[in-house]
């Protein structure tokens, strides 16, 4: 099943293995660049690419050398990579995510700010590229005016997106980003309409969702969440499965592209439950994505058992290229270079060979 075609909301998807986001840091000026073209068009054989999380702000952009997309010359970096995809016949979608408390003012360009729900600083540290690894900058707990700016901005961010050719975006609410740290009691201290209260928590994500589905179309609009994830001093709080279940069943109604579910358990974190996940999967009446430690067995697995319509995979698409023929033929996987996940340049990025390379020259 992982290999047979499936149609994602009027998108003909060539096989049901999707590229997980993974932030390779490669964006020169936070602008996307051929190299990274390059990078995905390798990779198009994917039934669906995720890109790396792409920040719709000058505010979101936490981490070293991440892409965004808030301008023109972003657009036009953005459209190289999407023309390299669908040249080879693949699609690709962007994913939004702003990083909120998670970054140093380092990383940040002039006149941006570092932004929360409250002014708790995340715990741990960030690289910066000029002081090295930092402790977090405290953020400013965001007013209804900022709260509004970021949905606006999350807006534009989707037009901006079309126009870049993408197949459409996803909205990042996982891992302890902006819109997660809304979600998140124990991040969330606000006490007026975007907390408090389950109903409060989900307001800000639900906004962007209606605001994106508004400005391009709810079918072109996915989004990602991380229930029980613990990433970035998230982690579960009293009623988390109820709150993201009204929270599914909210954006089902909307008509999203997609729901996308991330359990970490593979990397230690504790797993999403089981019944949570299926009690998701019923609530969202449209496509369902499931990550996390996934290979060929328990992709073919999940799908044959009605548990996912897709599966996505990350880490394996960063040394293997052509993973979805690997993964058909049971051929050999390439090992990472984990030291060069992150790194600046072709290196342990554009680099990996492909199968048919590695024959013969065998």
């Amino acid at each position: 099943m992982l290999f047979d075609a499936f149609p994602l909301r009027g998108i003909a998807l060539k096989n049901r293995a999707v590229m997980s986001p993974l932030t390779r840091s490669r964006a020169s000026d936070n602008t996307p660049n051929s190299l990274m073209a390059i990078y995905y068009g390798q990779r198009a054989s994917a039934g669906l690419i995720i890109t790396e999380g792409t920040s719709p702000s000058p505010n979101g952009l936490g981490y070293a050398r991440i892409p965004g997309l808030f301008n023109e010359a972003q657009v036009q970096g953005w459209k190289l990579v999407t023309d390299a995809v669908h040249a080879k016949g693949g699609k690709i979608v962007v994913q939004l995510m702003h990083t909120g408390r998670v970054t140093h003012q380092a990383n940040l360009p002039a006149g941006a700010e570092v932004l929360g729900p409250s002014p708790e600083t995340c715990p741990g540290e960030m690289w910066t590229d000029t002081q090295g690894s930092q402790p977090h900058t405290p953020p400013r707990a965001m007013t209804e005016a900022d709260i509004q700016a970021v949905v606006g901005e999350y807006a534009t961010a989707a037009r901006l997106a079309i126009k870049a050719g993408f197949d459409g975006i996803e909205l990042h609410a996982a891992n302890g980003y902006l819109l997660e740290q809304f979600l998140n009691a124990n991040i969330n201290r606000r006490t007026d309409g975007y907390g408090g209260t389950a109903e409060g928590r989900n307001r800000l994500v639900l906004e962007v969702a209606h605001a994106a589905a508004k400005e391009i179309g709810a079918e072109r609009v996915g989004i990602r969440l991380s229930p029980h994830g613990v990433v970035n001093a998230a982690g579960a709080f009293e009623g988390v499965d109820e709150q993201y279940l009204a929270l599914v069943k909210a954006l089902s109604a909307l008509g999203l592209m997609y729901i996308h579910v991330l359990d970490h358990s593979a990397m230690g974190a504790p797993p999403v439950p089981a019944k949570l996940k299926a009690d998701l999967r019923a609530a969202f009446d449209g496509p369902f994505i499931l990550a996390g430690g996934q290979n060929k067995a328990s992709a073919e697995q999940a799908l044959s058992e009605g548990r996912a319509d897709l599966i996505a995979i990350g880490r394996p698409f960063i040394a293997n290229p052509d993973l979805v023929e690997r993964l058909r033929q049971d051929a050999p996987l390439n090992a990472p270079s984990p030291d060069t996940f992150y790194t600046p340049g072709a290196k342990g990025y554009t680099d990996y060979p492909t199968l048919a390379a590695q024959t013969s020259t065998a």
